[in-house]
């Protein structure tokens, strides 16, 4: 995968409405699944049923609906991601696909980082490539988000790396990595 620049006020105006979307889809597909199960398959008895007093139809409904409810919260929760999943590769979530795609590749990285810190103190090109890759995308990612917290100690890491680089006289970047490259460490 190759780093690519990112406009961050689209990136982030289009996640902002992701987000609202998602969560309202959510919030309305869940209600809606919940009383269409409700209305399809409760207890709801025969007529003189519906003549008990409010407070015994208040106490029945609640352990009777809540599995209905449940399966509602799961139907939208599927319905949401099917429609993720169609409309990832559309233009509007370029960015944000981009940006999902990298921190996945970040959490695999994440998951060998202290092999792959030893291989690259012992001159491994590959785990050089692996870090300048790891760092300059965790660069991006953090700017893309505003997590400015710890940019300074990133940065320290990749200056780190480019001194390592040097010394190692090797010409590396990250856009010599391949996310098979990650495999090389178990």
């Amino acid at each position: 995968m190759q780093l690519i620049d990112i406009d961050k006020v689209r990136y982030r105006k289009h996640l902002n409405i992701v987000i609202v979307a998602f969560i309202s889809s959510l919030l309305v597909l869940s209600l809606l699944f919940g009383t269409v199960l409700i209305s399809l398959f409760a207890n709801v008895g025969d007529v003189n049923d519906f003549l008990q007093t409010a407070n015994d139809a208040v106490q029945a409904e609640p352990d009777n609906n809540f599995r209905f409810n449940l399966v509602g919260v799961v139907l939208a929760l599927f319905v949401n991601g099917a429609i993720l999943y169609k409309v990832k590769n559309s233009a509007f979530f370029t960015e944000i696909y981009y940006v999902w795609q990298v921190k996945q590749i970040q959490n695999l990285v994440y998951r060998k980082l202290k092999k792959i810190k030893l291989a690259a103190k012992n001159g491994e090109e590959t785990a050089m490539i692996i870090l300048s890759f790891y760092y300059q995308s965790q660069l991006q990612i953090y700017k893309l988000d505003d997590n400015t917290i710890t940019l300074s100690t990133i940065e320290n890491h990749q200056q780190q790396l480019n001194d390592l680089i040097a010394e190692s006289g090797l010409t590396i970047s990250a856009d010599q990595f391949d996310k098979s490259l990650i495999a090389t460490y178990k």
